[in-house]
């Protein structure tokens, strides 16, 4: 008898898909240990305006807090089951390898060393952002170009540090860094004017400028941005199961926007004929059991801080303090790049 190879290679194909199909995750570990201290320990900045600061009382708000809110939802069912650890820039990493965190959540860039080298996995992309520089209106500087030979501050520890260093050379500008390990630190250096200029992504000197400053309108973001910063968060590598709750839940708040399902009417869309918004919130297949959750973790998760478009409009977008536009972070059919893998 003659063998069709092909099509016994494509069979074999098709029949482990359904098999992988089938397979419910199995819970993790960093999962387990979550729902036995009743809370997700989250790692955040040490105070970053609309990505993550605490007020007077101690209420912590921001896009990164969101995602960690958002997270809790899922899996918890209480997005208020948070604990926010508030690290330095140098500290992060070393909280999250040892377990001190769940995850971390601190508007920090993907990059091939630190996905190499930590021992980490970078999640999904929540900001695309690029290092700017600002500098105070009365230097009539209007381009990164006229920083030749001048002091910039900046902090240790960071990508910037290095994207800084890489864009004096490349343009022959001679830079002179002046660095800081701790973020106020380089804030009050700035603001006394040791420092011509300061570095950082372009929407990390919208927070600082609109806290620290005596009068935000003295102090411009020039137009340049001298590298690619796609921020989002990381989790410790070895728990395949916390990392695919942990990027999906991300995925599931982009795609929420994109169909339309909203943080009012997320509990109301249980008549819908729409198969996608179906899957979404529990009510069609169940997306759940394959990421170790329950049918709802995804409704829960919206319900608690909207959708993404949501999350950035309160946080960081037009109508809040920091009047950023979404630019890069609209959804991929409106001209952005945020685009979510699809929930099925």
């Amino acid at each position: 008898m003659k063998l069709n190879v092909s099509k016994l290679f494509a069979a074999a194909l098709l029949g482990a898909g359904a098999l992988t199909a089938a397979l419910p995750a199995m819970a993790g570990k960093t999962l387990d240990d979550i729902k036995s201290k009743g809370q997700v320990v989250c790692g955040v900045s040490t105070g970053l305006a609309g990505f993550s600061a605490a007020d007077s009382n101690g209420k912590w708000t921001g896009l990164d807090v969101d995602i960690c809110r958002a997270i809790a939802a899922a899996v918890l069912k209480d997005p208020e089951k948070v604990k926010y650890v508030p690290l330095g820039a140098q500290q992060r990493f070393t909280a999250l390898q040892s377990g001190e965190v769940d995850i971390l959540s601190r508007n920090t860039t993907f990059t091939l060393t630190r996905d190499g080298s930590l021992g980490l996995h970078q999640t999904a992309v929540t900001y695309y952002d690029g290092q700017g520089f600002m500098v105070p209106v009365k230097s009539k500087i209007k381009s990164a170009k006229q920083l030749k030979g001048q002091t910039v501050c900046v902090q240790s520890g960071t990508t910037t540090e290095k994207n800084l260093a890489d864009y004096s050379k490349a343009a022959g500008l001679n830079i002179k860094p002046v660095v800081f390990e701790k973020l106020e630190a380089t804030n009050a250096a700035y603001f006394s004017g040791r420092c011509v200029a300061y570095t950082t992504d372009a929407s990390g000197l919208a927070s600082i400028r609109n806290k620290e400053a005596k009068d935000p309108a003295e102090h411009v973001i020039l137009p340049e941005l001298i590298s690619k910063e796609p921020l989002g968060p990381l989790v410790r590598r070895g728990d395949d199961e916390w990392l695919a709750i942990s990027k999906w839940v991300i995925y599931g708040l982009i795609e929420a926007e994109e169909y339309g399902v909203t943080q009012a009417n997320a509990g109301s869309m249980s008549g819908t004929t729409d198969p996608v918004v179906k899957r979404l919130l529990g009510i069609g297949d169940d997306t759940g059991k394959l990421i170790g959750l329950d049918a709802e973790w995804l409704a829960r998760a919206v319900k608690a801080v909207g959708n993404y478009g949501e999350v950035f409009e309160r946080n960081v977008g037009p109508t809040s303090a920091l009047k950023l536009p979404r630019g890069m972070n609209n959804q991929w059919n409106k001209g952005g790049l945020q685009y979510a893998y699809p929930l099925r």
